[in-house]
Formats: structure tokens, C-alpha cells, sequence
């Protein structure tokens, strides 16, 4: 996107912000001055005159043709960040636990490809426009969370191929990594080098003008995720 194009990037869809990072965003895109559409399957506390609300599950069958609808009528968007996601420790003693571990997927990684179905080909239609998501550092093998690295790791791969796919026709895609959050689905006991929701949702208005196709932070969590990465896969070995 050239510096012209990039001034006039003025309307956001926000999927996932009632609350973290995503509500923690939407609020400084409108202070800023953006046109923001947000989608959660919870009702919305903001008010704003260039803010306005949908209810939308990302794990309905109905998501991309309600989705669809809301692009038709508040679209074409300029930018889509996608900031829904779920994840909870697994206790393979519990069934239900099992059980909801293809409810991960289906909102971490199938939600997100859903959503960049509906709204970036008008975007390839322009030749502009920007797609970000919310991964995470964790995108390994994880025995505490097996479903939740999983998911984030599928949406880091997919990410990195769809901003190659679409490069040659203007349309970016970032993939930002982040550790651990100070939201509620921050569950683990240890959380070494949290941030809090203001400070992620910083990064990614950082990575709206810079618009990398890969965005880590904090860079130091990374070192600490690496070596775990290798102990993780020692025991694999050794098993």
C-alpha cells in the first residue's frame, strides 16, 4: 500500500473485542480517529459515534454468511484483525475437557480463515488493504494446553503463506505473536514477562502502519518458549 493509500485505511472490522485485546484496540483505533465495526457473540460496552456493534459467534455454522451480511452493509473494510480466541488447560481426566478441544480450533484457526474469506477479496479487488490476527509465542507443543498451541500454530503457518499469497496483489497479512496477556485467558500459573491488554493493543496498532508480516513481543518471551520448545520435544524423543 502505497502513503496516499495508507492515510485513507480509515475502516476497521474488529472480530473478538468485547473484552481484552481486542476491546483494549477498538478503543484507541476510535480515539485515533478510525471508523470501527465490531463483531463478538457478547454485547458490546462501548458507545462511540463511529463505533458500531454486531453479535457474531465465530463457531456457528451461520458465522460467514452473518458475516457476509455485515460486509455488505459496513464494508468493503480496509483492515480485519481478528482477536477472537479461546484456550484452557487440559485435564485428560475430565471427558468434557476432551471434548472441547476441537472448539479451540474451530475459533482459533477455522475462525479466522472464515473471516479472511469474507473480507479480503474485496480487498484484492482494490489491491490494498490489511489482515491481521492474533497468534501467539506459544504456536508449539504444549501438554498443558495441546489444543490451544496447536490452533495457534496451524493460524502462524497459515498466516506466513497468506501474506505471500497475497503480496504480489497489495493486500498485507500480519501475523502478531504475542506471550502472555493480562486477560482471562491468561491461566497458566507462571506468567514470566506479562504485559497488560493496553500494551498488546499497542503492538497492533504499531503493526497497522509498519504492517510486518511477522510481529513477536515481548522478543525476550521467544527465548524462553524456544528452550521449553526443545524440552518438549526431548521428551517426545525419549519416549
Amino acid at each position: 500500500m502505497d502513503d496516499q493509500n495508507r492515510g485513507t485505511a480509515r475502516r476497521v472490522l474488529v472480530v473478538g473485542n468485547s473484552d481484552g485485546v481486542g476491546l483494549a484496540f477498538t478503543r484507541q483505533l476510535l480515539d485515533d480517529g478510525f471508523t470501527v465495526t465490531g463483531a463478538s457473540r457478547s454485547a458490546s460496552r462501548l458507545t462511540h459515534d463511529a463505533y458500531e456493534h454486531s453479535i457474531l459467534d465465530v463457531s456457528s455454522p451461520a458465522y460467514r454468511a452473518e458475516l457476509s451480511t455485515l460486509h455488505a452493509r459496513r464494508g468493503p473494510f480496509d483492515i480485519c484483525v481478528y482477536c477472537a480466541g479461546i484456550g484452557d488447560l487440559l485435564d485428560p481426566a475430565l471427558p468434557d475437557h476432551l471434548a472441547r478441544e476441537a472448539d479451540v480450533v474451530r475459533v482459533n484457526l477455522v475462525g479466522a480463515i472464515e473471516t479472511a474469506a469474507v473480507v479480503i477479496p474485496s480487498m484484492v479487488l482494490a489491491r490494498r488493504g490489511h489482515f491481521v490476527a492474533l497468534s501467539s509465542i506459544g504456536d508449539g507443543i504444549s501438554p498443558e494446553a495441546p489444543s490451544y498451541a496447536a490452533s495457534k500454530a496451524g493460524l502462524s503457518s497459515w498466516l506466513g503463506g497468506l501474506a505471500l499469497a497475497l503480496r504480489p496483489h497489495g493486500v498485507a497479512v500480519t501475523n502478531v505473536r504475542l506471550g502472555f496477556v493480562d486477560t482471562k485467558m491468561a491461566k497458566s500459573k507462571v506468567k514470566p514477562f506479562i504485559i497488560s491488554a493496553d500494551r498488546a493493543a499497542r503492538v497492533l496498532r504499531d503493526c497497522l502502519a509498519s504492517r510486518p508480516a511477522r510481529r513477536t513481543f515481548p522478543r525476550i518471551m521467544q527465548v524462553l518458549v524456544t528452550f521449553l520448545g526443545l524440552w518438549t520435544t526431548l521428551r517426545l524423543w525419549l519416549s
